[in-house]
C-alpha cells in the first residue's frame, strides 16, 4: 500500500504505473476522491466542535451571571447529533479510502519487462543442460515406481491434490528442508518456524485479499486463515511495530507447512505432488532499509540459485513482466525448472522485493535519526518441498525406474545414493 502523501502529492507516478499494467486510473482515482471527501468530513467535525466549545463557554458565562441560555441548550443539542453524524461518516469515508488504497498495486521497478502474460517474461540465465528424451517419464510415474507417494488414499480421507509421502521420498523431502535450512542458516538467516493460521486484519498487512482470498482456507466462522507461505506471519508479525535496523537488516528463514486451494483446471504437468493443496517450505524473508534493498533482492536470488545449481537440476532464471508480476511486489524473478517429460519449464522459486508496500499496509516502521521511515519487505522461495522433489525424480531418473539423490542431500539420508524401483 502506497503513503497518502503520494496519492495527494504524486497521483501522475501512479496513473503511469497503472498504465504500465494495463489497468484502469480509476481505483487510484478513487482513494483520491474519498480522501478529498474525509478532508472534508474533518474541516466539519473541527468546526463543529469549535463552535460547540464555543457555545459550552457562553452557557458557562450566561449561568454564572443568572441569565437565560436554554435557546443555547437547543443548539448545543442540534450540534452533538450533527458531530455524531460527522464522526460515523468520517469513519465510513476513512475505511473506505483505506479498502480502496490496498487495491491500489505497487510500483513497478523501471527495469520490469513490459508484458500482457507469463509469455512476456523476460529469460536471464540457463543453468545446466536440459535432458531431451522422449522416453522419459513423468514424476508420477517415477513416484509410482519408487512407491515414494499414496494419492488415492489420501484422496480418500482428504480430497484430490492431498498427499502421503513414504519412504524414501519422504526420506528425501526432509533432506531438502534440511539442506535448506542449512544453507541460508551459513548466510546468516535465523530459522523462524511460524503460527500456521493468521488473522484477516494481519493478512491483509501481506497480500491483497481481493486477489488472494480464492487460493487460501479460511477458518469457517473465525476470523483465521491457514498460511499459504511463511513469508506472510514473519512479515506480519512486526505489524504495528518500529525495528532497529542500526547494524543490519533482518534476515529469517522460515519453515512451514502451507495450504492453498490451487483452483481451476491445471494440465498434465501439474499432477502429481506438483500442483497440491498442502506442502512444505523453507523462506527466505528480510526486513531492511530502503537503501539496502536492491542489493539484497540480488542475495536472496543468489541463494536460491545456489541451492537448486547445489542439486544439480536444470532450471533458468526469468525476470518477471509487468502483465504477469501481481499487485505486491515491485521486482520479482522467478527460477523454473526444466520438466522433461513435458519439456517445459516450470516456476520453483519466486523472489520478490516488495519495497515499503507492505510496511505501509502493516504500519511497520524503523527508527532513524531523522525519526521513524517504512523499511522495505523482501522475500523468495529457498525451497517448496514437493516442486523440488518432482523436478529431482523427473531430472535424475535412470532407465531402470530409479532415481539417483542429488550428492548435497545424501548426509541427510545414510549416504544412500539411489532410490531403487520397487
Amino acid at each position: 500500500m502506497h503513503e497518502m502523501k503520494m496519492f495527494r502529492e504524486n497521483p501522475e507516478l501512479i496513473f503511469k504505473d497503472l498504465k504500465k499494467r494495463k489497468m484502469s486510473n480509476d481505483i487510484a482515482k478513487n482513494v483520491i476522491e474519498l480522501d478529498k471527501k474525509w478532508r472534508k468530513f474533518i474541516e466539519e467535525g473541527n468546526r463543529l466542535r469549535a463552535e460547540r466549545n464555543s457555545i459550552s463557554k457562553e452557557i458557562g458565562n450566561l449561568k454564572k451571571n443568572g441569565e437565560d441560555f436554554s435557546s443555547l441548550l437547543n443548539k448545543m443539542s442540534g450540534i452533538k447529533k450533527k458531530l455524531i453524524e460527522n464522526e460515523k461518516n468520517t469513519k465510513k469515508t476513512l475505511d473506505g479510502r483505506n479498502k480502496a488504497r490496498m487495491r491500489v498495486p505497487n510500483i513497478l521497478e523501471n527495469e520490469v519487462p513490459i508484458g500482457d502474460d507469463e509469455h512476456g517474461n523476460k529469460q536471464i540465465s540457463v543453468h545446466g543442460p536440459k535432458i531431451i528424451d522422449k522416453e522419459i517419464l513423468s514424476h508420477q510415474e517415477i513416484i509410482e515406481n519408487i512407491n515414494g507417494a499414496d494419492l488415492k488414499r489420501a484422496a480418500k480421507i482428504a480430497g484430490r491434490r492431498f498427499y502421503f509421502l513414504t519412504g524414501d521420498l519422504a526420506r528425501l523431502e526432509m533432506a531438502l528442508v534440511n539442506y535448506a535450512i542449512e544453507t541460508l542458516y551459513q548466510k546468516g538467516y535465523s530459522l523462524t518456524i511460524p503460527p500456521f493460521f493468521m488473522n484477516r486484519e494481519a493478512y491483509e498487512g501481506v497480500v491483497d485479499l481481493n486477489d488472494f482470498e480464492e487460493v487460501m482456507y479460511k477458518v469457517e466462522e473465525q476470523d483465521f486463515y491457514l498460511i499459504a507461505t511463511s513469508e506472510h506471519p514473519l512479515t506480519a508479525r512486526f505489524k504495528d511495530e518500529i525495528l532497529e535496523l542500526k547494524d543490519k537488516p533482518l534476515r529469517f528463514a522460515g519453515f512451514s507447512t502451507n495450504f492453498r486451494k490451487e483452483v481451476g483446471a491445471h494440465g498434465l504437468s501439474d499432477r502429481g505432488i506438483w500442483r497440491v493443496h498442502q506442502f512444505a517450505k523453507v523462506e527466505q524473508v528480510i526486513i531492511c532499509k530502503p537503501d539496502e534493498s536492491e542489493k539484497l533482492h540480488k542475495e536472496i536470488l543468489d541463494n536460491a540459485i545456489l541451492i537448486f545449481e547445489g542439486l544439480e537440476i536444470p532450471f533458468r532464471v526469468v525476470d518477471i513482466c509487468t502483465g504477469d508480476i501481481g499487485t505486491i511486489a515491485a521486482r520479482k524473478y522467478d527460477l523454473e525448472a526444466w520438466m522433461p517429460a513435458t519439456n517445459q519449464w516450470k516456476e520453483i522459486v519466486s523472489a520478490s522485493n516488495c519495497k515499503t508496500y507492505q510496511s505501509v499496509r502493516l504500519n511497520m516502521r524503523y527508527r532513524t535519526p531523522e525519526g521513524t521511515k517504512f523499511p522495505h519487505t523482501l522475500n523468495a522461495t529457498a525451497i517448496a518441498t514437493t516442486r523440488a522433489l518432482a523436478s529431482i525424480v523427473e531430472n535424475n531418473q535412470r532407465k531402470d525406474g530409479s532415481v539417483v539423490i542429488p550428492k548435497v542431500l545424501r548426509k541427510w539420508m545414510a549416504n544412500q545414493k539411489v532410490i531403487e524401483s520397487k
